[in-house]
């Protein structure tokens, strides 16, 4: 039997990549001795198709980010509940959701000039399409930290995609559980703010 189900699987590397770019935050996950260690960070899919990321020099992880050790990667699009009651057929409760997993090597970065250049085009990146903020080269701050941060380089050597969206449903059930997917990821992040985050 295959796992996931082949109706949940998306082997498009484009629909792949535009969840990394639309959800950059990823969970990082080294082992040593046995022990994971895990990290989440956003990372940026570049024209190389390599992932670059920045991380905290004391992080212990950092020491694993190196010498092209194994990595593994996960990516969460949108997720939620989905109620029967949604539906116009009968069918048991679920969980929709779209992740992305990544295996590959990792290598440092050891060059100031290109961390400096890798921030500045993250910010870029992340500022899209707005840029309301620019992080200019010569930013103080930024500057400062430069010798607290380290630059590493990931190069993807398998991809997983499972986009498990009710694909196996009438048509108008799949278009409920689309917009049940879309009306639960706004509802939730706003109960959730109101109920652990009061200014």
């Amino acid at each position: 039997m295959n796992y996931p189900p082949k109706i949940h699987q998306d082997n498009d590397i484009n629909h792949m990549i535009e969840v990394i770019k639309t959800y950059p935050l990823a969970t990082l996950i080294s082992v040593k001795n046995d022990e994971p260690y895990i990290t989440h960070l956003p990372l940026i899919y570049n024209e190389a198709g390599k992932l670059i990321g920045h991380i905290d020099k004391y992080n212990p992880q950092a020491e694993l980010l190196k010498g092209d050790l194994p990595i593994t990667l996960i990516f969460l699009g949108p997720q939620c509940y989905i109620s029967p009651s949604i539906y116009t057929t009968t069918q048991l409760p679920t969980w929709n959701y779209i992740k992305v997993h990544l295996k590959g090597t990792v290598k440092a970065i050891e060059s100031k000039e290109a961390l400096k250049e890798s921030i500045i085009k993250m910010t870029e990146f992340l500022e899209a399409p707005d840029h309301k903020y620019v992080l200019e080269p010569d930013n103080q701050r930024m500057l400062g930290a430069l010798d607290y941060i380290e630059m590493f380089e990931i190069t993807i050597d398998s991809w997983e995609g499972k986009f498990k969206l009710s694909q196996d449903k009438k048509p108008q059930d799949i278009q409920n559980a689309r917009t049940e997917l879309l009306r639960a990821n706004q509802a939730s992040v706003e109960s959730f703010l109101e109920k652990v985050f009061k200014p």
